[in-house]
């Protein structure tokens, strides 16, 4: 079942890596982030993409997060997380290329363990990408949902950054 407003979020862990090697070019040392305590006390915005480097996921929704970012937070928002079913190598990667490095953190859900809590999960084996994540994002204050939307198929529209600063 798909999470919904109201709803505390599910335990568990993202992974997350913020420090690149000599080179600044190979991520290293990621860290499991264990999702309730790092929401507790915090309004935070998730939003999930079906993939890092996938063509509406780079051109639009991520961009569309980094752009904002000032003003999202500047409402209260403590945090942004990029959530995706790619490793954590990938997601730190596609962030430092998308310039999100200290606006939107970049976190991988590299089993879709996570994904599947949230009931947020879907089968794109037809298309060769396997169990991805719906394009999704909500507001979460002190891990209780206050706000999700959930796009369809081709959608995009409620997940994007403009929709949620002005929800905010």
């Amino acid at each position: 079942m798909t999470i919904e407003t109201g709803q505390q979020l599910p335990t568990g862990e993202l992974t997350e890596s913020n420090e690149f090697d000599s080179e600044n070019s190979c991520p290293t040392n990621p860290q499991a982030i264990d999702v309730l305590e790092a929401t507790k006390g915090k309004k935070v915005v998730i939003f999930g993409v079906p993939g890092a480097f996938t063509p509406l996921c780079s051109a639009q929704h991520l961009p569309g997060y980094v752009e904002y970012a000032d003003q999202i937070k500047a409402k209260g928002v403590d945090d942004i997380w990029c959530m995706s079913v790619n490793d954590v190598f990938v997601m730190a990667t596609w962030g430092q290329q998308q310039n999100a490095t200290g606006k939107v953190r970049m976190m991988a859900d590299g089993s879709a363990k996570y994904t599947k809590a949230l009931g947020l999960d879907r089968d794109l084996t037809g298309g060769g990408m396997g169990i991805r994540c719906h394009r999704f994002a909500m507001i979460v204050e002190d891990g209780t949902v206050s706000y999700i939307g959930v796009e369809g198929s081709g959608e995009f529209g409620v997940s994007k950054a403009e929709t949620i600063l002005d929800l905010l």
